[in-house]
């Protein structure tokens, strides 16, 4: 793999909703953060909740930032976040930009998710159901958090949960709005308060019949069942987030042939031939190099 030179601040690799570092052997950014050092960027992965909402994750991720920048020595890093990890560093990068030298979000639901619409949907606010559900996704998000190594983080899935939804992410959009299209499936800016923007996400193309070792995948399986109930993009999603609702700053390309899982490489090095998730990130630290980053 050849070599890209160092980006001029670090790069922090953020996860999404039931993410983590590592556990054993797996990592979340699938072999992401290994080609990354590799090809000589300094890199480094956040240490936040698994489970909660955009705010207190931001908040875990500033902490973590500031560590990281008297750790180092750089002024500012550069944030690379996964699905809700999108939002995370949105949040981070608003509340101090001076720290944030670039926001990546990829696959991120920066428009909400009709997934987690529908889930919301499912669950009465207060009745049993809920309540059990709840407990249970919090109980597993803690389990995950202990089996990372990083068992004190704070969980809550219903705070992850209405985060989430078109209406918690609109309601998140309008304190936080940096990088945000004018209009639906365009653009934002490309630079606000001295931070730059960009986003690349993923859709599902096809029928499944016709993606060879694919059927082999069961987390691409399990996105394929999701798509199923988007409605407002049913033909352009990853299986968690829709193709438009992806979109942030300078929006790369919205439309790879994906799953939202593929975007971190999880089983995406057996079973995809049209693209190289770990070579898009090596492209971005490239891109972020020539900005002088």
């Amino acid at each position: 793999m050849p070599r890209t030179p160092s980006t001029r601040y670090p790069l922090l690799l953020v996860h999404g909703l039931f993410g983590f570092e590592r556990i054993g052997p797996l990592h979340y950014f699938n072999g992401i953060k290994q080609a990354l050092h590799d090809s000589g960027a300094h890199v480094f992965t956040a240490s936040v909740s698994a489970a909660h909402n955009n705010e207190t994750r931001g908040e875990q991720l500033l902490a973590h930032i500031h560590d990281l920048r008297q750790q180092t020595g750089a002024k500012r890093v550069n944030l690379i976040g996964h699905s809700q990890g999108a939002l995370t560093a949105r949040y981070a990068a608003a509340v101090d930009p001076e720290s944030v030298a670039s926001v990546t979000s990829v696959s991120g639901p920066n428009h909400g998710s009709e997934l987690a619409d529908r889930l919301r949907l499912a669950f009465t606010p207060g009745q049993l159901p809920e309540t059990a559900a709840a407990a249970l996704i919090t109980a597993f998000s803690t389990f995950m958090s202990i089996l990372s190594g990083k068992p004190k983080l704070p969980q809550h899935s219903l705070e992850a949960l209405n985060a989430l939804t078109s209406k918690g992410v609109a309601d998140f959009n309008k304190k936080y709005p940096q990088g945000l299209p004018a209009t639906w499936g365009g653009m934002g800016a490309a630079q606000v308060n001295d931070v730059l923007y960009y986003s690349w996400s993923g859709i599902i193309k096809g029928s499944l019949l016709s993606e060879s070792m694919n059927l082999f995948d069961p987390m691409h399986n399990a996105c394929r069942v999701f798509s199923s109930f988007f409605t407002r993009e049913s033909k352009a999603n990853d299986g968690l987030v829709g193709r438009f609702s992806s979109h942030l700053g300078t929006v790369i390309q919205s439309d790879y042939e994906m799953d939202h899982l593929d975007t971190i490489n999880q089983m995406a090095g057996m079973t995809r031939r049209k693209a190289n998730p770990v070579a898009l990130y090596i492209e971005h630290a490239q891109r972020l190099k020539n900005q002088g980053l």
